[in-house]
């Protein structure tokens, strides 16, 4: 079994719920969008995006499928399957249309296209970016005052997801200090060596400087 990663969002998700599950999986790191590349990768994956879990000659591929499956093959109840799958659905719904798109929206703009050289910063777009953080912070906070993760019987896929972001925080500039339940679950996770670390000892290039 085979992993295909690299250092962005999506694929430090999936190495970090691998590493988290303890799965055995070989990592190579990959780029399909390189143009000797992109013959074979769009075999595994149409999109050409990262990242792939390779199990014989199946491809799958999106991070959230990736997920389910590695907990599949750990028997692990980190992707629910019993009375709280809906609501770890839930979450991971609402996050990828809430909360994870505003911190994308506002990393894109101050991280991304500086790293890539994509054009100039739009400050209206941050500004956009960071009225939909608020919002969806302000409902996180509210509920992770009541629980420490998202479900109230512990951790799961849905605090992986959730928090996909986080790690480039700081690049940003989100305000995550002003939501103080927010941050101590940001903690929470920075505790777990997978989540905090899930590239130690892979060949796992650094991403470009941020120009």
């Amino acid at each position: 079994m085979k992993l295909f990663f690299s250092r962005n969002f999506n694929p430090r998700l999936a190495v970090a719920v691998a590493r988290h599950l303890g799965v055995e999986v070989e990592f190579e790191f990959a780029a399909p969008l390189e143009p000797s590349q992109r013959d074979r990768f769009r075999l595994l994956n149409p999109n050409l995006l990262l990242p792939i879990l390779i199990e014989g000659d199946t491809g799958l591929w999106e991070a959230d499928a990736i997920a389910c499956r590695l907990s599949q093959i750990a028997g692990s109840d980190f992707w629910r399957w019993g009375q709280t799958a809906p609501d770890m659905i839930r979450w991971i719904s609402w996050g990828r249309a809430n909360f994870v798109a505003a911190c994308d929206k506002v990393h894109f703009e101050r991280v991304t296209k500086r790293r890539y050289g994509l054009g100039p910063t739009s400050e209206d777009e941050i500004a956009n970016g960071l009225e939909q953080f608020a919002t969806a912070a302000s409902l996180l906070d509210g509920h992770l005052e009541r629980s420490e993760w998202l479900l109230t019987d512990g951790l799961s896929y849905a605090d992986f997801r959730m928090a996909c972001v986080l790690p480039s925080a700081d690049l940003a500039g989100l305000p995550l200090d002003r939501y103080a339940n927010v941050s101590a679950w940001h903690a929470r996770l920075w505790a777990i060596d997978a989540w905090r670390e899930p590239f130690a000892g892979l060949d796992a290039p650094e991403l470009p400087p941020i120009s």
